[in-house]
């Protein structure tokens, strides 16, 4: 915890020189995108800081047990954007709230983080986030801020992981932050009990397209860095599992059924666990059978 301490206290406190570092026997490093921006692997989740040089901003706060690490600089944080409400996401807000920095997130992601709620595949309820943890400051369709000589814009993205989910688009650096809406190594989740679906996930990867440029460099949640060919590529993918899902769910089928037909087989990658993905997508496409066609049955 010492090492991990020190890492992380050089990295945020803005002594950025150096590409890659990582701890001894930790996975955590630290990945310099340019001058002021750098990416902290790791914690829990991505988590991005921006050396203003009187601060940093972060997107993200990490997995709680790695709250006090990352608090080695908190002091230095003035800003935090909150790219949803799920807890690798959001496990330092707190410990940074005490320190008086402003806390970013869609409006959503405030209602979840203060309700108690339901998680079906664990079958259990989650307790409410303390009040300290919430958001001090949240939008619903898209707001902009300048951070040193950095222009950042972000935005809602629809249902496409949960029903919260955002940009954060440091335009000057060209690095869009696009939390678990893209998921280079991960199974893509979709967190249906929120109102997430494929058909939002499409939506919101085809505005995340419209955004970037070939230049663009794309933090997704977990992961490595991404190109805008990359993103398009998960797009793409995305859209092939729709095309195939979306007549079954139609005509009745079960997730079971899904799977038999070869929903999941041939795809450009292959999935660690193709049951929870097909069942989730298949809850998420009925949740929306509005939007898919009239003769659902």
């Amino acid at each position: 915890m010492t090492d991990r301490r020190h890492f992380l206290k050089t990295a945020l406190g803005g002594m950025l020189a150096f590409p890659r570092l990582a701890l001894s026997r930790q996975s955590a490093g630290l990945i310099k995108l340019n001058e002021t921006l750098s990416l902290v692997t790791g914690v829990g989740t991505n988590v991005l800081a921006l050396n203003t040089g009187d601060g940093m901003v972060l997107v993200d706060s990490g997995a709680a047990q790695y709250s006090a690490a990352l608090m080695a600089a908190a002091s230095r944080v003035h800003t935090v954007f909150n790219t949803h409400f799920h807890l690798e996401n959001t496990g330092s807000n707190e410990a940074l709230n005490r320190t008086g920095a402003k806390i970013i997130a869609h409006v959503n992601t405030r209602q979840w983080m203060a309700t108690p709620y339901w998680i079906p595949a664990e079958d259990r309820y989650e307790k409410a986030r303390p009040k300290a943890a919430h958001p001090t400051e949240t939008f619903y369709t898209s707001g902009s801020l300048k951070a040193g000589n950095e222009w950042i814009d972000y935005g809602y993205l629809i249902a496409a992981h949960t029903s919260g989910d955002i940009y954060v688009f440091f335009k000057n650096s060209n690095v869009l932050a696009v939390g678990d809406v893209a998921s280079p190594v991960r199974d893509p989740e979709l967190d249906y009990f929120t109102g997430a679906w494929i058909g939002g996930r499409l939506d919101a990867m085809d505005r995340l397209l419209k955004l970037s440029d070939d230049k663009t460099r794309i933090v997704p949640g977990f992961g490595p860095v991404m190109s805008r060919a990359e993103l398009s590529a998960e797009r793409d993918l995305m859209k092939t599992i729709y095309d195939r899902a979306v007549d079954r769910v139609r005509e009745g089928d079960s997730p079971e059924d899904m799977l038999q037909a070869g929903v999941m087989k041939g795809l450009t990658r292959t999935f660690n666990d193709p049951k929870k993905f097909i069942y989730d997508l298949h809850k998420g496409l009925w949740a929306h059978h509005n939007k898919l066609a009239p003769n659902v049955v």
